[in-house]
């Protein structure tokens, strides 16, 4: 399936604006704009060394020496389904127990220096309430080769729209 890359950005921000706005509190003033603060457990918590930026992990992706990581998206499914990383597999959203559990089966059985690279790209990244608990998880099950794909505004912003490749569906 095809994915206009102008698309998806109003797809996420209809999502977010209906769905994780109202859940984070996030106001809005037309008089004037503030950083907001950031929610306990947001994506602002992360080392800022275990981050790894959206051209990075595309030349890591496209290169034919190094090994790939393991990519896990860890956010909304509805948004996996619109468009992810090539090669990246959809675990659950990171914010809740049940994906959690997935995240911890998934991982598991694999060598704890395994590369692994934790995507979500819901929200702005000062509100993601998914990757700060899914890299917790991993870091406290022992994995010392995890990274968290820094996306600053949303995935149709910072992935889509930069002409990116994706794959859509489940």
């Amino acid at each position: 399936m095809k994915l206009h890359s102008r698309s998806l950005p109003a797809i996420v921000f209809l999502y977010f604006a209906f769905t994780v706005a109202p859940m984070s509190g996030a106001q809005s003033s037309s008089s004037a704009r503030t950083v907001p603060s950031s929610p306990a457990g947001s994506a602002t918590q992360l080392p800022a060394n275990q981050l790894i930026q959206p051209e990075e992990l595309l030349t890591l992706l496209r290169s034919s020496t190094s090994p790939k990581p393991l990519l896990l998206q860890v956010g909304f499914r509805v948004l996996y389904v619109q468009a992810h990383v090539p090669g990246s597999e959809y675990v659950a959203a990171g914010s809740s127990a049940d994906g959690i559990r997935q995240l911890r089966a998934r991982v598991d059985k694999l060598p704890r220096d395994h590369s692994i690279v934790l995507y979500c790209g819901c929200c702005p990244w000062t509100h993601c309430p998914n990757v700060q608990a899914a890299y917790q998880e991993v870091h406290n099950m022992g994995f010392t080769n995890v990274k968290v794909l820094y996306i600053a505004h949303d995935f149709g912003t910072d992935w889509v729209s930069k002409g990116y490749p994706v794959e859509t569906g489940q």
